[in-house]
């Protein structure tokens, strides 16, 4: 990170309670940077019914702030959140897609809603994600892998615009999660010892499956084995169940595994046994392809691309050849078979040597 740079330009800090951002914080000021610290509130309407940890996360940023000798200021982006990621979420799993909440808040929100209110009188925005960027000879600015393969961010960052990239710096992409804790217990900030969040970024504590229900309430249908045609039991939802799912079924006989949705029948359709091959895809097509710094594989060439991608926030990525097949859509063939491939999902592209993250696309099958 060149901090030469940034002594010279007015820096803003998305300072959410954890001990990333904190940590963020920390690093700017050790390099002479002053920055000015945010909290972007985008929690429940009701407090008391969804036991939320927004007041414990503004009360750590709070302290944070002070240590440092730095304003911070709440800005309120509850609306923008529920008016756009949350019926984002809610039109994708009621046509029984798998979408990612967090990928749209942070293109929407983090550098969306927060950029109209406060962030576009800023040069830059500093996060706590763990990823990375670089200037190519030509100037332009990619996104990048963190060193750090469990906690490594990028996919979490593919949807952003090219605009807000360019914004964008993370001080504390070139460290491990380790090395980040290390520097958090040694400097004595008060979320050294903090648990990470999990989940949705806003709902704290709260069950996914009960978000869902909320605002879709339940649907029974039947759940039918896929190899023999019986019926095994009664989903209360499609939308409660994602393609690969191991877990939670709720039904004997298992195991069993989600393997494909029926939307207009209402069935959910299940594979006895571990790992079937039913549960595997090799070859997928992906669609609204979203370029973060320049097209690398234009619509309709003919040439494939060699790149490495992956479809979850996970360590792993996979070896593929990614083809255009005219009209905005993508082949992707995977070196491996890859387990639970739904529709919905991002699946997020990288060069061959996974470093540099070019973007992302949304599943179609």
């Amino acid at each position: 990170m060149n901090y030469e740079l940034l002594n010279s330009r007015r820096v803003a800090v998305l300072l959410s309670g954890g001990v990333d951002s904190s940590v963020v914080v920390h690093e700017l000021c050790t390099h002479g940077i002053t920055p000015d610290c945010f909290y972007i509130k985008i929690g429940p309407e009701e407090q008391e019914e969804w036991d939320c940890t927004s007041e414990e996360d503004l009360e750590m940023a709070t302290m944070v702030a002070r240590r440092y000798n730095l304003s911070l200021e709440v800005i309120d982006c509850h609306k923008e959140y529920w008016e756009q990621v949350t019926r984002y979420t809610m039109e994708k799993v009621k046509a029984g897609f798998t979408p990612n909440p967090d990928v749209m808040c942070n293109r929407l929100i983090k550098f969306g809603a927060f950029h109209e209110k406060r962030g576009h009188e800023y040069d830059y925005i500093a996060t706590g994600h763990y990823a990375q960027t670089e200037i190519d000879e030509q100037g332009r600015k990619w996104l990048v892998t963190s060193p750090d393969p469990v906690k490594d961010q990028t996919d979490f960052l593919a949807q952003i615009y090219d605009w807000q990239l360019r914004k964008a710096i993370f001080p504390i992409g070139h460290y491990h999660k380790n090395e980040v804790r290390e520097i958090a217990e040694r400097e004595n900030l008060v979320n050294a010892k903090r648990k990470d969040s999990q989940g949705i970024c806003f709902l704290g504590k709260i069950n996914y499956n009960e978000y869902l229900r909320r605002y879709l309430g339940e649907k029974p249908g039947l759940v039918i084995d896929i190899e023999t045609g019986k019926k095994i039991g009664m989903h209360k939802g499609l939308w409660f169940h994602t393609i690969g799912q191991r877990h939670g079924l709720g039904f004997g006989g298992g195991p069993w595994f989600a393997v494909k949705k029926n939307i207009k029948k209402n069935i959910l359709l299940v594979s006895h046994g571990y790992d079937p091959k039913s549960a595997y895809k090799q070859t997928f097509k992906v669609h609204d392809m979203h370029w973060l710094t320049c097209e690398m594989l234009a619509d309709g060439a003919t040439q494939p691309l060699d790149i490495t991608f992956k479809i979850r926030h996970t360590a792993d990525h996979m070896r593929a050849v990614m083809q255009s097949d005219g009209d905005g859509v993508f082949t992707i063939h995977s070196e491996k078979p890859i387990h639970g491939v739904a529709p919905g999902q991002f699946c997020v592209i990288y060069d061959a040597q996974h470093h540099r993250c070019y973007g992302s696309a949304e599943i179609t099958i």
